[in-house]
């Protein structure tokens, strides 16, 4: 599955800087009995629906004129905004999100959560530092980045 990952990346990566697009993910999964290859990408301002088809019909190009399939099993290709949700994967991402609104997912319950929302006030290679309102009090935290399991962008109600 990382081979496809790695395969993808290689050949969408020269699209995108054509296009001044940015790569923010790459899911080659599962879901019942089909398989789907996701491509999340963005640019400053966002990213519209032609934008999406454009590196789809390119992409899909590129994977059909490689000589030995990269990807043996029929899939779905989804070329996607990552929406408003985003991930946080790189230190770019992180970068760009202090002072927003973020969830937390962990691999083991802090404070008997298993996840949290917060602002990311900050970050560093070691931790990730979150105001977050319990009840009516604002309180710091400071996670270790090695606890996380996932980190997002959240849209606060």
């Amino acid at each position: 599955m990382s081979s496809v990952v790695e395969t993808v990346t290689e050949l969408v990566t020269p699209i995108l800087k054509e296009q001044n697009f940015e790569l923010v993910d790459i899911e080659f999964v599962k879901e019942g009995k089909n398989w789907f290859l996701r491509v999340f990408i963005d640019k400053t301002g966002g990213i519209d629906i032609e934008e999406c088809a454009f590196v789809s019909e390119q992409l899909s190009e590129r994977l059909d004129a490689i000589e030995s399939d990269p990807i043996p099993q029929a899939y779905f290709l989804e070329v996607s905004s990552p929406g408003a949700e985003r991930p946080l994967k790189k230190e770019s991402d992180y970068e760009k999100a202090v002072g927003e609104y973020i969830n937390l997912s962990f691999y083991q319950a802090i404070d008997g959560e298993k996840q949290i929302e917060g602002t990311l006030e900050s970050f560093d290679k070691e931790t990730v530092t979150l105001t977050v309102r319990i009840k009516t009090r604002t309180k710091e935290m400071v996670i270790d980045r090695k606890n996380i399991a996932k980190a997002r962008l959240a849209i606060k109600f």
